[in-house]
Parts: C-alpha cells; structure tokens; sequence
C-alpha cells in the first residue's frame, strides 16, 4: 500500500441538508440486513452471498451505465490496482459478515461494526500518516474494552467465531475506508462491481455444485443486493461526498443501533447483558468522539467519501 497518499481536503458545500437526509435514508435502509438474513427460509451464507452480489453487480452497473453511458469500462479502469484491493477488501468484508451474522446474533454482529471508524483511525494513522488527536485515542480504548467485553462472552458461549468473523468484518472495511479516502478525487463507485466479482467467483468455488434456492430466499438475496446494499450505498456515496466525517460517523451509527431492533422486534432475538453493555459502550465511544469533533469543527473540511458497507 505504498501507493497510499494523503487525500486533499474538500470542503463541504451547501447541499449538507439534503447529504444528512440521504446519509439518514441510507443508514436505516441497510439496517434491514441482519432481518433479511434471518428471515431467509434455508439459504446458506454461500448461497446468499453469490445472489446477493449478482444482483448488486446488476444494480451498479446500471448506475454507472446511466452516468457514464459509453465509458464504462475506462471508469473500472480508472479506479487503479488500489481501487481493485479496495473492492477485494469490500469483498472479503462482505463474506465476513455473512458468515458473523451465522454464528453469532446480529447485535453482536453489528455492535463490533461500530467499532469501524477507530480502526480506520488506526489504519489512517499508519498509512495516510494522519495524526491521532488525544480524545480520539481515549475514545479508541473505551470502543476496545466493549470489543473486549462482547469477544470474550462470545468465546465464553460459544459464539467466537462469530465475533471473529464480525471483527474480520471491521478491520477488511475500515482498510477498504482508508484506501478510498485517499483516492477521494476519484469516483470509487466501481468499486462496488469489483467487490461483487469477488464474491462471486468465491461463492462458485464453495458452492457451484448447489446454487438453487427457494424463490423466497432469492427474493430476499436480490432485495438485500439489489435494494438495501446496491441503492443504499448508492445514496452513501452521495451524502458522504457533502459531509465532514464526524457527521457520516455520526449517521452511520443508525445502522448499528437499530438492525438488532428490527430482528429484536421481527424474530425475538435477543442480544445478551453484556452484548448490550459491550455495544453501548463502543456506540457511545463513536458518539461522543464524533460529537467532539463536530463542536471543535466551526467549519468542517474533511469530508468521508467511502462508497460503501460490508451489508
């Protein structure tokens, strides 16, 4: 990643109102994954992963078609050999989270997510050398110990793997953060197909002798690929290029407090004492450093642009 450079500011322009609207749109849209996940009738997480991403391929190549029209392929291109590890890091994230979603609760799954912006913090440190203000390494440790806290009850009944897979979730996607951001002058949206591809071509290697599901299942893996992942992230890309990233943090959280609601409400799942103390714990981290920058930030010049959610 030595190609890596320091993204150039951007500042935020007046079409903030209709961003923190879309950005709102987008979070609670895709909130719904871990719901659709647990309403599917017998698809395995392979299965679901390879319909899922042929119809977000489907969804990105129309968006790219309806802006680029004739140039669709030097778009791909454009993106580079970062932009190709990006979208393998958004597809390893995306397999990730499947597989966290099946051995663990979707609030457990979700709750580690929110630990997504420190680790990028991390990553941005190291590769962008981006410094790392006191109060966001005070906030990292507080997000570390309800990490802590839900990893080691995971191990305690059973469920590791589970927070595993949900950390390895966190820690593909943040990279996939950091690499984008640096190329923020760049339309990254390709970046989405290249993700797809590779889950794809992954999921016939693990799968290809049984693809056929119920048309229930296909039906969910097409409106989780095509309508909450492919539109959502569609409106993120959006809103995220008009906001400073403490207000794309902020808005992001959505996500994570309400996709337990849903399956809370819908299927009576039910995240355990200390899930609740460990993801309170890493939501109010993210909330409060946001907060914080956003009160010490009269005038935000650092917009977030990363095109894109493991959902």
């Amino acid at each position: 990643m030595n190609n890596i450079q320091p993204p150039t500011p951007l500042a935020v322009d007046s079409n903030r109102g209709l961003a923190m609207m879309l950005m709102v749109v987008s979070s609670v849209v895709i909130s719904f994954g871990g719901l659709i996940m647990r309403s599917m009738e017998a698809a395995v997480p392979w299965q679901i992963n390879f319909h899922r991403s042929v119809a977000l391929f489907g969804v990105v190549s129309i968006l790219i078609l309806l802006r680029y029209r004739g140039k669709f392929i030097s778009t791909i291109k454009n993106i580079g050999a970062l932009g190709c590890l990006a979208g393998a890091l958004l597809g390893i994230a995306g397999m990730a989270f499947l597989q966290a979603l099946t051995y663990t609760t979707v609030a457990n799954t979700l709750f580690i997510l929110g630990a997504i912006p420190f680790f990028a913090a991390l990553f941005a440190r190291i590769l962008l050398k981006e410094k790392l203000t006191g109060a966001t390494l005070l906030t990292m440790l507080v997000a570390a110990a309800g990490l802590t806290v839900m990893v080691l009850e995971g191990i305690a009944i059973g469920s590791g793997a589970g927070n595993g897979f949900a950390l390895l979730t966190a820690v593909m996607f943040a990279l996939y953060a950091v690499i984008v951001r640096s190329k923020r002058q760049q339309d990254m949206l390709p970046t989405l197909l290249i993700s797809s591809i590779f889950i794809i071509i992954v999921s016939l290697i693990m799968q290809a002798d049984d693809l056929l599901v119920s048309v229930r299942d296909l039906l969910l893996s097409f409106v989780w690929g095509g309508l909450l992942s492919g539109v959502a992230n569609w409106l993120f890309i959006y809103a995220s290029r008009h906001l400073a990233a403490a207000e794309v943090t902020l808005f992001m959280l959505l996500e994570f407090a309400l996709g337990p609601v849903w399956v809370w409400l819908v299927v009576n799942e039910q995240p355990s004492r200390w899930t609740i103390i460990g993801g309170i714990l890493i939501i109010l981290a993210v909330a409060v450093r946001a907060v914080v920058e956003l009160i010490g930030e009269s005038k935000p010049s650092h917009p977030s642009r990363t095109p894109g959610t493991p959902n």
